[in-house]
């Protein structure tokens, strides 16, 4: 036997739990969030590694985290750029390619004339996209691009020797540093 149940009763309970939820929600996902201090930004630096100098991995992300926050909070500030990159160094460290690419992406978009910008394209493609992800067309694409857009960096050579050695193993590449390094040796006299 069906029951005719009344839906104008149970639509309050519904739109109340609905409401709390939302308002949940806004306050954790950050709308209640305080403004971040350069000091406070410093404070969680400071919990970044362990006493005998090893990644904190249960305080890491909470630090990239802080790092994104006040960045997003200080948009104009050019020095803000410097925490970005450290938060995708974290997450490089972290092993997280997909928020690695996302923040690089960032860094690149809002501040590609910092000093970080040819550093975080160094950092993307070696070790997110050249060891985490065995993507070698990614990986030249980002040294490329390093080369294009920053020809006046110094990391322009390591760029294009990262180029010169994609796709050889750990052992053939130390074999041609060797090498290289020989020959110098050879043209100097040390």
């Amino acid at each position: 036997m069906i029951r005719n149940i009344n839906t104008s009763t149970m639509k309050k309970p519904l739109r109340i739990m609905v409401f709390a939820l939302l308002a949940f929600g806004m306050f954790a996902c950050g709308g209640n969030r305080k403004k971040l201090t350069p000091e406070d930004v410093q404070a969680a630096q400071a919990t970044l590694f362990n006493a005998n100098k090893t990644l904190n991995k249960e305080e890491a992300p909470k630090v990239a985290e802080l790092y994104c926050q006040y960045v997003k909070q200080n948009p104009n500030d050019t020095t803000v750029v410097k925490w970005l990159y450290h938060a995708m160094e974290i997450n490089v460290m972290m092993k997280d390619a997909e928020k690695s690419i996302e923040l690089c992406d960032q860094l690149l978009e809002q501040y590609p004339q910092s000093k970080w910008a040819p550093m975080s394209l160094l950092l993307v493609g070696s070790f997110v996209y050249e060891d985490m992800l065995n993507d070698t067309a990614l990986a030249h694409a980002a040294y490329q691009k390093l080369i294009d857009n920053y020809p006046e960096s110094v990391l322009v050579n390591d760029a294009q020797k990262s180029i010169e050695y994609l796709g050889l193993s750990q052992d053939e590449r130390m074999s041609r540093i060797i090498t290289s390094q020989m020959d110098v040796e050879e043209t100097v006299d040390l």
